[in-house]
């Protein structure tokens, strides 16, 4: 879900320009095209699976509607490009001429799009590294792109008005996907977009998280993150908050973890329970989470069904206060573990820094200056921390071992998730046509 600014009368603005959207729409013979694919530059970097295939990391770019694919070590030089949106124009037509998706169109652009268009959120590779499948918010859908030629494998319409996070099983054959307006997840199989089930989960659901090997799937709901009813007092507005875990083969619900209760117990009833990016330790018996307006993380243990611990990080001195200019209630939004196990990568987003923190301790290591840093994730060898800086339309790697930066390579428009993927070990990007 992408980060946004301050929404003060934000839907009396939307509204108002409805009636100017349609006339425009309606009176227009054409509507905006989407670039067409092309590769990128720089060396080849990053290990060969020795199976055809190449290791990767996709990195989507939300404002741009692409997707960069660079090296999973090394010097994470980009590779190609993929054009996330080929169907735009048909897409828009569709929207402009259907007055209720346009109202939410034009709701996600002004609010979790920060006056943007949310083209692309999340992304995995098949299996086999033929494809990407992409969650894209304004376009309430999944889409398969294929890698070698960028266009269109299949498309699944998403319940509600808005895509999100997506999850992969460990055997990669089935993604989920979050349907924020619907509170829904639906799963598909990754080859062919076939919905295979969906359940039901709080407001906004957002993160999902595959574990026991893919027997059991986490979603996380974050509730209404884009109203100025930021005051601590009015948390309550904010919507049903909860961790919903079901059978991931039946779909069946197992248990529904209110986190308020917990945080409660623990003496933070200042916290909100609105649990944001996670990460589990690789035995999956602690799970570590940030929270809306949180500068630091919480630590979960899963078979005590209770909070242990609290890490509060710096605050940056230049951060605005101010809780409605944070980007949809995030202060900190980014949480990946070492494979080890024995170390956190935390994007400190309001805040301008990463920091890897050590899981014993919780002592953190450097501060790395970085611009509004959305996300956070391993590479390809496990010895780096990737974070994406939205702000600075980069991804830079931090060193775990020091926590201090390795690297940093330009990607394109406001990049968010970034994830490890496989391509062909000859691909370079899309071919043209």
């Amino acid at each position: 879900m992408s980060l946004s600014g301050s929404r003060s009368a934000r839907h009396i603005r939307v509204l108002a320009g409805l009636t100017m959207a349609l006339g425009m729409a309606l009176a227009s013979s054409a509507v905006a095209g989407a670039a067409s694919p092309h590769a990128g530059a720089g060396p080849r970097t990053g290990p060969s699976t020795g199976t055809g295939l190449r290791e990767v990391m996709f990195v989507g770019n939300n404002w741009d509607g692409t997707a960069d694919v660079i090296g999973s070590t090394g010097d994470f030089a980009r590779i190609g490009r993929i054009n996330v949106v080929p169907d735009k124009d048909q897409r828009l037509a569709e929207i402009y001429l259907n007055p209720i998706k346009l109202i939410y169109f034009l709701g996600i652009r002004q609010g979790a799009g920060e006056g943007h268009d949310q083209f692309v959120d999340d992304m995995y590779a098949t299996p086999d590294g033929s494809a990407m499948v992409v969650s894209r918010p304004s376009f309430a859908d999944v889409v398969s792109l294929d890698i070698a030629t960028g266009r269109i494998n299949w498309r699944f319409p998403v319940s509600g008005y808005r895509s999100d996070h997506m999850a992969v099983s460990p055997d990669g054959s089935r993604v989920a996907v979050s349907a924020s307006t619907s509170n829904t997840v639906h799963v598909l199989d990754i080859r062919t977009g076939t919905r295979l089930g969906s359940f039901s989960t709080g407001d906004k659901p957002h993160e999902n998280v595959f574990t026991g090997g893919g027997k059991s799937l986490w979603n996380m709901a974050i509730g209404d993150v884009t109203t100025a009813l930021d005051a601590p007092w009015l948390d309550w507005t904010k919507g049903d908050r909860r961790i919903t875990v079901v059978d991931a083969n039946t779909f069946r619900q197992v248990k529904v973890i209110d986190m308020r209760q917990r945080l409660d117990a623990f003496g933070r009833t200042d916290l909100s329970d609105a649990v944001r990016p996670v990460a589990f330790t690789p035995d999956e018996s602690t799970l570590y989470f940030q929270v809306s307006f949180f500068n630091g993380f919480v630590e979960y243990d899963v078979a005590s069904d209770r909070i242990t611990r609290v890490k509060t990080l710096p605050k940056n001195p230049a951060t605005n206060e101010d809780r409605t200019t944070w980007v949809n209630d995030s202060r900190h939004h980014g949480l990946s573990m070492s494979p080890a196990g024995d170390k956190l990568c935390v994007a400190g987003t309001m805040d301008d820094y990463a920091a890897v923190v050590d899981r014993a301790t919780l002592e953190e290591g450097p501060l790395v200056p970085a611009s509004k840093p959305y996300w956070a994730t391993v590479s390809g060898d496990g010895k780096a921390c990737i974070i994406s800086e939205s702000g600075a339309d980069q991804v830079t790697a931090i060193d775990f071992a020091t926590g201090r930066k390795i690297a940093s390579v330009p990607v394109g428009d406001h990049p968010q998730r970034v994830r490890l993927a496989h391509v062909p070990a000859d691909w370079s990007g899309p071919a043209a046509g």
